[in-house]
Protein backbone atom coordinates (compact mmCIF):
# COMPACT_ATOMS: atom_id res chain seq x y z
CA UNK A 1 0.00 0.00 0.00
CA UNK A 2 1.49 3.51 -0.95
CA UNK A 3 0.97 6.95 0.92
CA UNK A 4 -0.83 9.15 -0.38
CA UNK A 5 1.77 11.87 -3.03
CA UNK A 6 0.73 15.00 -1.23
CA UNK A 7 1.50 13.97 2.27
CA UNK A 8 4.25 12.81 0.89
CA UNK A 9 5.59 16.08 -0.46
CA UNK A 10 4.91 17.63 2.77
CA UNK A 11 6.92 15.07 4.83
CA UNK A 12 9.95 15.86 2.07
CA UNK A 13 9.47 19.25 2.23
CA UNK A 14 9.93 18.96 6.42
CA UNK A 15 13.22 16.63 5.56
CA UNK A 16 14.73 19.47 3.50
CA UNK A 17 13.99 22.03 5.21
CA UNK A 18 14.87 20.62 8.76
CA UNK A 19 16.74 17.56 8.87
CA UNK A 20 20.03 19.60 9.12
CA UNK A 21 22.43 20.18 12.48
CA UNK A 22 21.56 23.60 12.79
CA UNK A 23 18.49 22.39 13.91
CA UNK A 24 19.60 20.51 16.64
CA UNK A 25 19.70 22.99 19.49
CA UNK A 26 17.87 22.81 21.44
CA UNK A 27 17.58 19.26 21.83
CA UNK A 28 19.38 16.68 24.19
CA UNK A 29 20.82 15.03 21.57
CA UNK A 30 22.88 17.86 21.43
CA UNK A 31 24.96 15.99 23.91
CA UNK A 32 25.05 12.37 22.44
CA UNK A 33 26.44 13.84 19.41
CA UNK A 34 29.10 15.76 21.41
CA UNK A 35 30.21 12.82 23.21
CA UNK A 36 32.94 10.39 22.42
CA UNK A 37 31.83 7.01 20.65
CA UNK A 38 33.14 5.43 23.64
CA UNK A 39 30.47 7.70 25.71
CA UNK A 40 27.82 7.88 23.48
CA UNK A 41 25.39 4.91 24.37
CA UNK A 42 25.56 5.93 27.98
CA UNK A 43 25.50 9.58 27.42
CA UNK A 44 22.83 8.79 25.68
CA UNK A 45 20.60 6.86 28.02
CA UNK A 46 21.01 9.31 30.55
CA UNK A 47 20.47 12.30 28.25
CA UNK A 48 17.28 10.08 26.64
CA UNK A 49 16.37 9.60 30.80
CA UNK A 50 16.11 12.96 31.89
CA UNK A 51 14.34 14.29 28.94
CA UNK A 52 10.78 15.18 30.67
CA UNK A 53 9.73 19.10 30.84
CA UNK A 54 10.66 22.15 29.36
CA UNK A 55 13.85 21.31 26.99
CA UNK A 56 15.99 24.37 28.72
CA UNK A 57 15.19 22.19 32.38
CA UNK A 58 16.21 19.09 30.87
CA UNK A 59 19.10 20.76 28.90
CA UNK A 60 20.27 21.80 32.43
CA UNK A 61 20.41 18.81 34.09
CA UNK A 62 21.49 16.18 31.69
CA UNK A 63 24.55 18.77 31.66
CA UNK A 64 24.81 18.70 35.68
CA UNK A 65 24.97 15.06 35.63
CA UNK A 66 27.47 14.38 32.63
CA UNK A 67 29.89 17.25 33.83
CA UNK A 68 29.87 15.34 37.08
CA UNK A 69 30.34 12.18 35.75
CA UNK A 70 33.08 13.12 33.71
CA UNK A 71 33.32 10.25 30.83
CA UNK A 72 30.36 8.54 31.34
CA UNK A 73 30.88 5.31 30.25
CA UNK A 74 34.02 5.09 32.54
CA UNK A 75 32.46 6.52 35.19
CA UNK A 76 29.73 4.06 35.40
CA UNK A 77 31.46 1.08 34.76
CA UNK A 78 34.31 2.07 37.75
CA UNK A 79 31.58 3.79 40.37
CA UNK A 80 30.10 2.01 43.49
CA UNK A 81 26.42 2.25 44.48
CA UNK A 82 27.80 4.66 47.87
CA UNK A 83 30.09 6.85 45.24
CA UNK A 84 27.24 7.36 42.81
CA UNK A 85 25.01 8.95 46.49
CA UNK A 86 27.85 10.69 47.38
CA UNK A 87 28.60 12.11 43.96
CA UNK A 88 24.75 13.19 43.45
CA UNK A 89 23.43 13.88 46.75
CA UNK A 90 20.67 16.48 46.57
CA UNK A 91 19.93 16.16 42.94
CA UNK A 92 16.69 16.73 42.10
CA UNK A 93 14.94 16.92 38.59
CA UNK A 94 11.51 16.43 38.11
CA UNK A 95 10.16 13.55 39.14
CA UNK A 96 14.23 12.05 40.03
CA UNK A 97 15.25 11.72 43.46
CA UNK A 98 19.05 11.32 43.81
CA UNK A 99 18.80 8.16 44.84
CA UNK A 100 16.75 6.78 41.54
CA UNK A 101 19.65 8.48 39.63
CA UNK A 102 22.70 6.76 41.51
CA UNK A 103 20.47 3.34 41.41
CA UNK A 104 19.97 3.76 37.35
CA UNK A 105 23.59 4.73 37.30
CA UNK A 106 24.56 1.81 39.00
CA UNK A 107 21.95 -0.09 36.73
CA UNK A 108 23.75 1.16 33.86
CA UNK A 109 27.46 0.33 34.94
CA UNK A 110 26.37 -2.95 36.11
CA UNK A 111 25.15 -3.58 32.98
CA UNK A 112 27.96 -2.42 30.93
CA UNK A 113 30.16 -4.86 33.45
CA UNK A 114 28.11 -7.56 32.60
CA UNK A 115 27.79 -6.99 29.16
CA UNK A 116 30.07 -5.03 27.87
CA UNK A 117 27.87 -2.30 26.05
CA UNK A 118 24.18 -1.48 26.15
CA UNK A 119 23.67 -2.51 22.55
CA UNK A 120 25.34 -6.28 23.35
CA UNK A 121 22.49 -5.98 26.22
CA UNK A 122 19.85 -5.09 23.95
CA UNK A 123 20.68 -6.91 21.35
CA UNK A 124 20.48 -10.30 23.26
CA UNK A 125 16.71 -9.56 23.76
CA UNK A 126 15.87 -8.99 20.22
CA UNK A 127 14.91 -12.50 18.65
CA UNK A 128 14.14 -13.59 15.43
CA UNK A 129 10.46 -13.24 13.97
CA UNK A 130 9.82 -10.30 16.12
CA UNK A 131 8.40 -7.02 13.85
CA UNK A 132 9.39 -3.99 16.18
CA UNK A 133 11.89 -2.85 19.36
CA UNK A 134 9.16 -2.96 21.61
CA UNK A 135 9.51 -6.62 22.50
CA UNK A 136 13.18 -6.20 23.35
CA UNK A 137 13.08 -3.36 25.14
CA UNK A 138 10.66 -4.59 27.72
CA UNK A 139 13.50 -7.17 28.03
CA UNK A 140 16.00 -4.40 28.09
CA UNK A 141 14.18 -2.36 30.57
CA UNK A 142 13.71 -5.39 33.36
CA UNK A 143 17.41 -6.10 32.71
CA UNK A 144 18.64 -2.56 34.03
CA UNK A 145 15.90 -2.83 36.70
CA UNK A 146 16.89 -5.95 38.56
CA UNK A 147 20.25 -4.59 38.34
CA UNK A 148 19.45 -1.42 40.19
CA UNK A 149 17.82 -3.60 43.08
CA UNK A 150 16.31 -0.80 44.40
CA UNK A 151 13.52 2.02 42.64
CA UNK A 152 14.57 4.19 39.86
CA UNK A 153 11.12 5.97 39.70
CA UNK A 154 10.26 6.43 35.87
CA UNK A 155 13.99 7.33 35.25
CA UNK A 156 13.36 4.13 32.33
CA UNK A 157 9.87 3.56 31.53
CA UNK A 158 8.10 0.27 32.13
CA UNK A 159 6.69 -1.16 28.87
CA UNK A 160 5.47 -4.10 30.78
CA UNK A 161 2.66 -1.60 32.18
CA UNK A 162 1.95 -0.25 28.42
CA UNK A 163 3.87 2.41 28.53
CA UNK A 164 4.22 4.86 25.70
CA UNK A 165 8.20 4.65 26.22
CA UNK A 166 8.36 8.09 24.47
CA UNK A 167 12.41 8.61 26.03
CA UNK A 168 13.46 4.79 25.27
CA UNK A 169 12.39 5.46 21.28
CA UNK A 170 14.20 8.43 20.99
CA UNK A 171 16.96 6.60 22.26
CA UNK A 172 17.04 3.83 20.22
CA UNK A 173 16.20 6.41 17.22
CA UNK A 174 19.69 8.09 18.49
CA UNK A 175 20.94 4.97 18.72
CA UNK A 176 20.24 3.12 15.38
CA UNK A 177 19.98 5.82 12.80
CA UNK A 178 22.64 7.40 11.42
CA UNK A 179 22.54 10.36 9.27
CA UNK A 180 23.24 14.33 9.66
CA UNK A 181 20.88 14.06 13.33
CA UNK A 182 21.30 10.78 14.69
CA UNK A 183 24.97 9.46 15.75
CA UNK A 184 23.88 5.78 15.65
CA UNK A 185 26.25 3.19 15.90
CA UNK A 186 23.85 0.09 16.86
CA UNK A 187 23.06 -3.04 14.93
CA UNK A 188 19.66 -2.73 14.36
CA UNK A 189 17.50 -2.10 11.96
CA UNK A 190 15.89 0.98 11.42
CA UNK A 191 12.41 -0.72 10.13
CA UNK A 192 11.99 -1.88 13.88
CA UNK A 193 12.08 1.31 15.80
CA UNK A 194 9.07 2.94 16.73
CA UNK A 195 8.59 6.99 16.75
CA UNK A 196 8.64 8.53 20.06
CA UNK A 197 5.50 10.90 20.03
CA UNK A 198 5.32 14.00 21.94
CA UNK A 199 3.11 16.29 21.32
CA UNK A 200 4.76 18.58 18.44
CA UNK A 201 4.67 15.31 16.73
CA UNK A 202 1.03 14.29 17.93
CA UNK A 203 -0.12 17.40 16.86
CA UNK A 204 1.54 17.22 13.14
CA UNK A 205 0.49 13.80 13.27
CA UNK A 206 -2.77 14.40 13.77
CA UNK A 207 -3.26 17.29 10.64
CA UNK A 208 -1.70 14.40 8.21
CA UNK A 209 -4.45 11.96 9.43
CA UNK A 210 -2.16 9.27 10.60
CA UNK A 211 -3.86 9.33 14.45
CA UNK A 212 -6.78 10.49 16.04
CA UNK A 213 -6.03 9.88 18.62
CA UNK A 214 -5.14 13.19 21.44
CA UNK A 215 -2.60 11.47 23.86
CA UNK A 216 0.46 10.26 22.97
CA UNK A 217 0.37 7.18 23.93
CA UNK A 218 1.66 3.81 22.69
CA UNK A 219 -1.59 3.46 20.06
CA UNK A 220 -0.81 6.83 19.02
CA UNK A 221 2.85 5.50 18.43
CA UNK A 222 2.04 2.43 16.75
CA UNK A 223 -0.46 4.34 14.69
CA UNK A 224 2.23 6.75 13.30
CA UNK A 225 4.76 4.49 12.50
CA UNK A 226 2.82 2.47 10.70
CA UNK A 227 1.80 5.53 8.64
CA UNK A 228 5.50 7.00 8.22
CA UNK A 229 6.22 3.83 7.41
CA UNK A 230 4.23 3.89 3.56
CA UNK A 231 6.71 6.56 2.86
CA UNK A 232 9.91 4.89 3.71
CA UNK A 233 9.44 1.18 5.26
CA UNK A 234 12.83 0.48 5.73
CA UNK A 235 13.11 3.77 7.91
CA UNK A 236 10.15 5.09 9.25
CA UNK A 237 11.37 7.47 11.65
CA UNK A 238 13.65 8.97 9.26
CA UNK A 239 10.77 11.81 9.83
CA UNK A 240 10.86 11.90 13.53
CA UNK A 241 13.19 14.89 14.16
CA UNK A 242 12.17 17.18 10.90
CA UNK A 243 8.51 16.91 12.19
CA UNK A 244 8.89 17.87 15.68
CA UNK A 245 11.03 21.24 14.14
CA UNK A 246 7.83 22.18 12.68
CA UNK A 247 6.75 23.12 16.31
CA UNK A 248 10.10 24.67 17.13
CA UNK A 249 11.31 26.20 14.02
CA UNK A 250 8.18 26.85 12.24
CA UNK A 251 8.66 27.56 8.50
CA UNK A 252 5.70 25.83 7.14
CA UNK A 253 2.87 26.40 9.27
CA UNK A 254 0.12 23.73 10.57
CA UNK A 255 -2.62 26.01 8.55
CA UNK A 256 -0.54 24.98 5.24
CA UNK A 257 -0.60 21.31 6.84
CA UNK A 258 -4.18 21.39 7.25
CA UNK A 259 -4.49 21.99 3.64
CA UNK A 260 -3.12 18.95 2.74
CA UNK A 261 -5.60 16.70 5.14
Amino acid sequence: MAGDPGVGRILERLYERFHRPEFVHPDPIEFVRAAEPADRETCGLIASALALGRVEAILEAVGGVLAALGRPDAAARSMTRRELRRLFRGFRYRFFSDRQLAAFLFAVGECLRLHGSLQACFRSFLLPGEESVRPAMKRFVAELRSLAAEDIGILLSDPAKGSACKRLHLYLRWMVRRDAIDPGGWDVAPSMLLVPVDVHMLRVSRMLGFTRRRQPDLAASVEITRCLALYCPEDPVRYDFSMTRLGIHPALTYDDLRERT
